[in-house]
């Protein structure tokens, strides 16, 4: 038996307790002073219902405050890094469009270039995403060349809808500008699988197309451009189509009947003696010639274009004696005044210039270099010629491209 103070005994003196572990030790103060600290310390103080809402207030006011540089700071971060990806961006309307536009597919285009010319246009938002969406729909497909009715404003997929329209199948040829009627004809039958000999049939029958008996042949009527053909489309059938373009293109530049035959011819002409910059201008000088029988030229309009159509050759290389050869019915040396017919079947903007040409005062004009297409005019014969020797020495340097040239009046 243990006899040591402090062991299990009750008065063994004072007992120091180590308290257990998260136990809290309390402890009397060990002085008055102590008391008063710690008396202080926990004394409650009494808060006004004022105070009380000033303080909820202050708190608020701290919260919303904080909530606002956060979302200033969001929207910083956003806007940044929206402008560099592009986040911001329209990538596509929605819906059908608004206001109708003719939109011409090129041979050739890819769809990308076909996808830029649509932005341009307005008719789609963004030319990647009409892309990103065509290839998606059609991986291994491409859009037809052609002419077609889009609106502005058009979703990609909506537009894409009326370009890969499913419409029933058809015979396509593209009939280029400055082209003859008989390389017309060759070139719809070899489209349309329709013998040559089935179109050259129509070529004196205007009456059948409502076409004036001035006209000896279809020359003039025959619309250059692209056309899509039922697959049992006739030959009238292809050639009244034809015929209709031209008729709509007289009617859109306001040209009344009696002067089809003058609009189409001096429109066939000035499609061979210039390029669509100075269509007008050629139509003007070729309206002085053919107003004015006393003037310069004695009402003669005098092109090598007319009178190699009526000796059916490629070259306006015509001698001396082609020129004087009166038999020939096209030939605009020998006889005054426009010849018996159009030379070529002239496209719109031929037909707008011839329309309604340039006021000027000239009657002569030259095209001195054929790459760029310059051409000078003149009103006296005498600063013509000095033109034409222009055109001698650059042709001297290039004879190979002056073997079939054109542009050029006496």
């Amino acid at each position: 038996m243990s006899d040591q103070p402090g062991d299990n005994q009750p008065g063994g003196g004072r007992q120091d307790r180590v308290p257990a572990r998260g136990e809290a030790l309390l402890s009397s103060p060990e002085s008055p002073e102590e008391d008063a600290r710690l008396s202080g310390a926990f004394e409650h103080r009494d808060v006004s219902p004022e105070q009380a809402l000033r303080r909820k207030r202050r708190s608020r006011a701290s919260m919303a405050t904080a909530i606002a540089l956060f979302i200033a700071a969001l929207l910083i971060v956003v806007v940044v890094l929206g402008s560099a990806t592009g986040l911001f961006e329209r990538q596509d309307y929605h819906g059908g469009g608004d206001e109708n536009v003719d939109f011409t597919v090129a041979d050739g285009q890819t769809t990308g270039q076909i996808a830029t010319e649509l932005e341009s246009q307005q008719i789609v938002a963004d030319a990647s995403y009409f892309v990103s969406r065509f290839q998606k729909r059609y991986p291994e497909e491409f859009i037809q060349p052609g002419q077609y009715q889009l609106k502005t404003r058009m979703s990609s997929d909506a537009a894409i809808d009326e370009l890969m329209e499913r419409d029933e199948a058809s015979h396509y040829a593209a009939i280029a500008q400055t082209q003859r009627m008989d390389a017309t004809f060759k070139a719809l039958a070899e489209a349309t699988g329709i013998g040559k000999a089935d179109f050259e049939a129509l070529s004196e029958d205007t009456a059948t197309f409502g076409i004036p008996e001035k006209f000896p042949t279809l020359e003039g009527w025959l619309h250059p451009g692209e056309y899509r053909f039922p697959l049992d489309a006739s030959a009238e059938d292809v050639i009244r189509d034809m015929v209709d373009r031209t008729r709509k293109s007289l009617e859109d530049n306001g040209v009344a009947e009696d002067r089809w035959f003058e609009v189409l011819t001096v429109g066939s002409i000035v499609e061979f003696e210039g390029n669509p910059d100075i269509y007008a201008e050629v139509a003007g000088a070729i309206d002085n010639r053919i107003e004015n029988p006393d003037g310069e030229t004695s009402g003669y309009i005098q092109s090598d274009a007319t009178v190699t159509y009526g000796l059916n050759k490629k070259s306006y290389h015509i001698t001396e004696d082609e020129k004087r050869d009166k038999s020939n019915p096209y030939n605009t040396y020998a006889h005054k005044g426009l010849p018996v017919g159009p030379i070529g079947s002239p496209g719109d903007e031929a037909i707008k210039a011839a329309a309604d040409p340039d006021d000027n005062d000239y009657y002569y004009w030259v095209t001195v270099n054929l790459d760029t297409g310059e051409t000078k005019f003149s009103k006296t014969y005498e600063q013509h010629q000095r033109y034409v020797e222009q055109y001698q020495q650059w042709c001297s340097e290039h004879e190979d491209k002056c073997s079939a040239a054109s542009g050029t009046s006496s």
